[in-house]
């Protein structure tokens, strides 16, 4: 491709390239250069790309897309954010995939990795679609799964990943859009199909600062969509919809003022049953995933399959074949009368909501065990401390994905929440030997809640990862229990 083509759609503020010259890729990583290809400079967090432009002039880079002109006579296009520079010209090298498949978003702080399943199900039994997945468990071609390092990958390897699926055949994408992807440009000239827009509480202020801004990034979503699903009984529901360039359907339990409501909404162990209602349409909905959260997610799925031309009644039905999804509520083998849930509520309305959940279903005492993630925003710490000693008996803190973070120093600023609080406090930093307190502890009717990894199997310490399966520490920590050894 030539180098004109890669970037025609770029506001280019001055250049010394030659248009003509073929490119054979796009990079940002001056490590994996190639011969022929343009190296994109971005400007990271602890790094600048364009300290790099020598090492990726040596490798062969034939231009350079970047904000500061390099002084050296070295080929280049100089552009206003080369983060967005990079995912317009890697949209452009793989040949705009995404716009050969119908792209359904999914923003928001809780539901978007169950709510992507559900959708991903209800496409593929519906349209008899090949679906493609893109989140927080993984990424997936169908049944094909892929891994993944973020919820949302970085802008060429999404790219990269659009072109894999629509080749593959798949004739739609479900994805979760994270507000990192929004603020960094990672989903930058994609035109989604359906946005759908979940909910918002603190979370990622590490990034964003302030929540307002934290909404910002997610509002943005709706300015690059062709129609877009808020869920109105969310605080920040009317800020979303200010500026959207795109219809907006929106959607409440027990609203008359929503687009599609939910009514007679039955909360129970198994699941969740309602009414959907829709322009006076009314259809049984039933969901084996319990939770009131679980309402509002299958809510969510349904508005953008009715976005997609799906009638409401088909909506309903794939939801009563839809199954749970993996670290999302989900329950693990024990050896006696009482229950372990895993579930990846690492943020504190999640912990909040999952521990409502599982309130009414708890015969004996619940106990909730969980930690903070290191190098993350600290200020979630302590009021998770708070939510889990205002809605459980037993609060065991332990560690979560620690990074360069002390692990004691993470506990001490959550059980900083827990002070003047009447609820029995447990702190074991090795979030193993945890478990097995919290399971050796368990009484008859007991609820244990192992809270923040979810379908994670590993621990972060330092900047390594080091496998660690809670459903495995589990199993290992019965099955020595029952043979003594």
């Amino acid at each position: 491709m030539k180098l004109g083509e890669l970037v025609k759609n770029l506001d280019i503020i001055s250049s010394n390239a030659d248009m003509e010259t073929e490119i054979s890729g796009v990079s940002y990583d001056s490590r994996q250069t190639r011969a022929g290809e343009l190296f994109v400079a971005v400007k990271g967090f602890e790094s600048d790309g364009h300290r790099f432009i020598p090492k990726a002039m040596e490798n062969g880079a034939a231009a350079v897309l970047c904000q500061d002109i390099p002084g050296d006579g070295t080929p280049y296009i100089q552009v206003a954010d080369c983060r967005y520079g990079l995912a317009i010209a890697s949209r452009e090298f793989f040949g705009n995939p995404a716009s050969e498949m119908k792209i359904i978003g999914f923003t928001g702080t809780s539901g978007k990795t169950s709510s992507t399943y559900i959708m991903k199900h209800m496409l593929e039994t519906k349209f008899n679609a090949k679906v493609g997945l893109i989140g927080t468990n993984g990424n997936m071609i169908g049944d094909e799964l892929l891994h993944s390092e973020r919820t949302t990958p970085e802008s060429y390897e999404l790219q990269k990943l659009f072109r894999r699926m629509a080749d593959a055949g798949c004739t739609h994408v479900v994805m979760e859009v994270s507000s990192h992807s929004l603020t960094l440009e990672r989903v930058a000239g994609i035109e989604f199909d359906v946005a759908v827009y979940t909910n918002l509480s603190q979370d990622h202020l590490d990034l964003h600062g302030t929540m307002d801004e934290y909404a910002a990034a997610k509002r943005k979503i709706f300015s690059q969509c062709r129609a877009g699903c808020v869920n109105i009984d969310d605080e920040r529901a009317a800020f979303m919809k200010v500026g959207a360039k795109c219809p907006i359907m929106t959607y409440g339990v027990d609203r008359n003022d929503a687009d599609l409501t939910a009514k007679d909404v039955r909360l129970s162990a198994s699941g969740v049953r309602f009414a959907a209602v829709k322009d006076g349409e009314l259809a049984l909905t039933k969901l084996a995933i319990p939770g009131m959260f679980s309402v509002y997610n299958a809510l969510g799925v349904m508005a953008a399959g009715l976005s997609l031309g799906m009638s409401l009644a088909d909506c309903a039905d794939a939801m009563a074949s839809a199954g749970g999804v993996k670290g999302r509520m989900e329950p693990v083998p024990t050896d006696g009368d009482y229950s372990i849930i895993i579930d990846y509520s690492h943020k504190p309305d999640a912990l909040e909501k999952v521990l409502r959940t599982l309130r009414p279903v708890t015969r004996g005492r619940l106990i909730a065990l969980f930690g903070c993630g290191g190098d993350r925003d600290r200020g979630k710490r302590p009021i998770m401390g708070e939510i889990a000693a205002d809605n459980a008996d037993l609060v065991v803190v332990t560690s979560d994905n620690p990074r360069t973070e002390e692990p004691m120093a993470i506990i001490n600023e959550i059980t900083a929440g827990l002070k003047n609080r009447r609820t029995p406090c447990k702190v074991i930093c090795d979030r193993t030997e945890a478990i097995g307190w919290a399971i050796d502890n368990a009484r008859p009717g007991d609820v244990i809640l192992l809270a923040g990894k979810g379908h994670e199997d590993y621990q972060i310490i330092g900047h390594e990862k080091h496998h660690m399966d809670e459903r495995e520490i589990v199993a290992q920590f019965l099955e020595k229990r029952k043979t003594g050894k």
